[in-house]
């Protein structure tokens, strides 16, 4: 099931994913510099997040612990899909192309994209 995720969801999921569970008020905290939300803002979050699928809670005490559902992966390779069929029309091979011509790869980017290639069977495609 593909969940889109805001900008905002993106920073909350990313704490979740780095360190769960979290409370509340260990995610107000650990957000509270980036982003400066206050507690009902991330409160507000979760319960999105909850209604769309992508994370649970437990309750511990007077205290929610907040688990994600919505794996790191699965969101990534969704977001990359979209990005791709929104801007390139899909093709991964327009974007590569775009990224070349503007000279944004280092070699050490060259370096990693070969790599892969080589793993997926796919050198030289």
């Amino acid at each position: 099931m593909k969940i889109d995720l805001s900008n905002s969801e993106w920073k909350l999921m990313r704490r979740l994913w780095d360190h769960s569970p979290r409370t509340i008020t260990e995610l107000t905290a650990a957000l509270r510099e980036e982003t400066g939300w206050s507690k009902n803002t991330v409160i507000t979050m979760l319960s999105r997040l909850e209604a769309k699928g992508a994370v649970r809670h437990e309750e511990c005490g007077r205290a929610k612990r907040y688990f994600p559902i919505l794996r790191r992966e699965d969101a990534a390779r969704d977001e990359t899909e979209s990005f791709l069929s929104k801007v390139y029309g899909g093709s991964l091979g327009l974007m590569m192309s775009a990224m070349v011509e503007s000279r944004q790869l280092t070699e050490s980017d060259i370096a990693e994209l070969s790599a892969i290639l080589d793993k997926a069977g796919g050198e030289g495609t």
